[in-house]
Formats: structure tokens, C-alpha cells, sequence
């Protein structure tokens, strides 16, 4: 069971990036934040709206030291062929198609085999720091898991609705 303050569950698993087929793993990302966001399906109506979110928030990720992964049990080859329609996304497009990954970060809906829209938050040291799932016919905000991610960055206590150059309320 995932717990936060404690090692976010580690995975090995194909993904497309940068339009080929690679072995992605969270420990390749060790010494960055990463965003690893779960959605139920390719080819549906919410999900591409959280994808290209991301996409189009990619660089404030990436000036925050901070890698998005995203992830759906399609395979490789739906993504590849989804992304025909999305575009070329900046960031790796996980296939979990054992559904292993989402049993572990406990999201799996298991009468239907897809996952919630899990997003999660894990440090540098690949501890877990935050984690919101909704249910499938809501879409996450974008702007506010970067912003989550930024005030955890600040290693201090941040009070509702603080952003970046904000004061914050001290030391946690």
C-alpha cells in the first residue's frame, strides 16, 4: 500500500518517448521530482485534455526540476497510434499493460482493468510527498499539481492558494 512520507513504488515498463519504443523505470529519474499521472484510457474523451495539459505546461515542469510521466494500460502501439491524433508529447507515455504499476500505486478499478486518474508527486529521493485521485469523468488541473509540486520545492509551510514568489509561512 503507498503511503506518503514513504518510497513511492519503483517500475520498469515500455513507453513511447520521443516517438520510439523504450524501457522507462522512476529510478532513471532519481534527483528530480517527477509527476506521474494515471488515466483510464487512449482513445476517450477526457483523457486528451489532461494529456495535452501537461504537454502544454511541460516547460514549467521541466524549470522545476520536475519530470512528467504519464501512464494508461493501453499498449505502446495504442499510444503510438493515439498520438497520430494528440501530437508529439514532451514527455514519456507509459504502457501499463499488466496493470501492475496501477495495482501498486493502488488505483486499478479492477472490474473494469483501468486505472483512475491518479496523479502523484514523488521527491528527488523517490518519496512519495503527494498523491489526488478522481474518480474517471473528472479531469485534474494541470496548473495546480505544478504549483503542489513548487511549493513542496520550497521546503517551507505554504498556506492555501500560495504561488511561486508568494510568502510563505515559515520553516516546516
Amino acid at each position: 500500500m503507498i503511503q506518503i512520507g514513504k518510497p513511492a513504488p519503483d517500475f520498469t515498463a515500455q513507453a513511447v518517448v520521443d516517438g520510439k519504443i523504450k524501457d522507462v523505470s522512476l529510478k532513471d529519474y532519481k534527483g528530480k521530482w517527477v509527476v506521474l499521472f494515471f488515466y483510464p484510457l487512449d482513445f476517450t474523451f477526457v483523457c486528451p485534455t489532461e494529456i495535452q495539459g501537461f504537454n502544454t505546461k511541460h516547460d514549467e515542469f521541466v524549470k522545476a526540476n520536475c519530470q512528467v510521466l504519464g501512464a494508461s494500460v493501453d499498449s505502446v502501439y495504442s499510444h503510438m497510434d493515439w498520438m497520430k491524433d494528440l501530437g508529439q508529447l514532451k514527455f514519456p507515455l507509459i504502457s501499463d499493460m499488466t496493470k501492475r504499476i496501477s495495482r501498486d500505486y493502488g488505483i486499478l478499478l479492477e472490474e473494469k482493468g483501468i486505472s483512475f486518474r491518479g496523479a502523484f508527486i514523488i521527491d528527488p529521493e523517490g518519496i512519495l510527498r503527494s498523491y489526488t485521485v478522481n474518480d474517471l469523468s473528472v479531469g485534474r488541473n494541470v496548473e495546480e499539481v505544478i504549483r503542489i509540486v513548487q511549493a513542496f520545492q520550497t521546503g517551507e509551510l505554504c498556506p492555501v492558494g500560495w504561488k511561486p514568489g508568494e510568502k510563505t509561512l515559515g520553516k516546516a
